[in-house]
């Protein structure tokens, strides 16, 4: 069938659109963390002052995450995105001018935190845009294709990042970033959005807020999995994105094995996720949870830095965890969520799921100092495998729905 055949995924011209401007963002956003570490690390900054800053950019994304929500569900996504990405684009244009060695810590988590309420916008609308844009018979594959194309622009952006840096500095690396973000609003404003006439009126803004929360009581296998995602982000990934690295310049003397690890693990969620459209897999949620368990291979390996080579072979094992996740969750939330409330109930998502990750990320110092290095990475991995197996005993979520009632 050719590519652009009526009735296949690529006819569709909004998704399309939509589809190039998430893969030129993604190239540059996959670069900014890489040149804040390097900036950071080399101002002088610790494992402490690190996870502070990276924090403060999850820290605006979760409370901004209730408001964005309830904006994607009233305004045009379309414009709801293109005003976070070019706010987000400004910020960091403006570190090209005032990022240095000398710039104080607290600036650059002012700057970073800024941005965070540009994600909490962008992640509320750009998963409940697809409804707009697909058929719903379309919508997982489509979901899937915008998971593999930003877990391969997640490869090539932290390569992009780390010879960035190398070649012309941190602050030239976020002028990079800065330009990603702006063309790719470009995309965007091509987009001709079905808005959903049949929406119901407006209510007050607190009352639309509490809509969403209850929206995702209700159905309890959302909530669940979205509880469990936090926690463990909270205590794994927090610690992982933290000490990866501070320990890999540590023990290997390079940027490279921070990059290359990156990559690798969005390999590992590329070959994972296009495992799962292949398969027919019969209890997704299930699934899901148990793939997911995999993640712990990547704390486990920075416990144990044997070599770069095995952290980064370890980090592509890794990355397996998160495909099944590309693959089936968006489309759940899309199958059982009313379209109009898909904005507060995906902003709900991005609040939950790294709701506790700034905490998380402000205790590694702390809890290295506390524990050392290879206790918490070894202990966050059994927690990350104990709280996996308590989540499937929740109904629903073992098949992402919940199973109909017996007469």
């Amino acid at each position: 069938m050719k590519l652009f055949e009526a009735g296949s995924l690529w006819s569709y011209k909004g998704y399309r659109f939509f589809w190039i401007s998430t893969t030129i963002f993604v190239l540059g956003a996959s670069a900014f963390p890489i040149a804040l570490a390097v900036t950071v690390l080399d101002a002088g900054g610790t494992a402490t002052s690190l996870g502070l800053i990276l924090g403060a950019r999850v820290l605006s994304g979760v409370l901004f995450a209730p408001f964005a929500g309830v904006w994607s569900d009233r305004l045009p996504r379309k414009q709801v995105m293109i005003v976070a990405d070019l706010s987000r684009a400004g910020i960091v244009f403006a570190m090209v001018f005032v990022s240095a060695p000398q710039l104080p810590h607290f600036l650059l988590a002012l700057a970073v935190f800024l941005m965070g309420v540009g994600d909490a916008f962008g992640a509320a609308s750009a998963g409940a845009i697809m409804p707009s844009l697909l058929p719903d018979e379309k919508l997982p594959a489509g979901n899937v294709a915008r998971g593999i194309v930003v877990k391969s622009a997640s490869i090539i952006g932290p390569g992009i990042g780390g010879v960035s840096v190398f070649l012309i500095g941190g602050r030239l690396t976020f002028l990079i970033t800065a330009i990603a973000f702006a063309v790719g609003t470009i995309f965007l404003a091509k987009i001709k959005e079905d808005m959903n006439t049949d929406r119901k009126p407006q209510e007050p803004f607190m009352v639309e807020m509490r809509e969403g929360l209850r929206t995702v009581i209700e159905i309890p296998w959302i909530g669940a999995m979205i509880a469990m995602a936090s926690f463990q982000l909270m205590v794994v990934l927090a610690a992982e994105v933290v000490l990866l690295p501070v320990i890999t310049r540590r023990e290997f003397g390079t940027n490279t094995a921070f990059a290359l690890s990156a990559a690798a693990f969005s390999i590992g969620g590329i070959i994972s996720a296009i495992a799962c459209v292949k398969l027919k897999i019969k209890h997704q949620g299930q699934f899901s949870v148990l793939v997911w368990m995999l993640l712990i291979i990547a704390p486990l390996s920075l416990a144990f830095p044997i070599s770069q080579t095995f952290v980064v072979v370890a980090y592509l094992l890794a990355g397996f965890s998160v495909g099944p996740w590309e693959a089936f969750w968006a489309s759940a939330i899309q199958r059982e969520v009313p379209r109009e409330l898909q904005g507060r109930v995906f902003s709900l998502d991005h609040m939950g799921s790294v709701g506790l990750m700034p905490i998380g990320m402000a205790l590694v110092g702390p809890a290295v100092n506390l524990f050392g290095e290879k206790e918490l990475l070894i202990g966050a991995s059994i927690f990350h495998v104990v709280v996996g197996f308590l989540v499937l005993t929740v109904p629903g979520v073992k098949d992402m729905k919940m199973p109909e009632k017996q007469g």
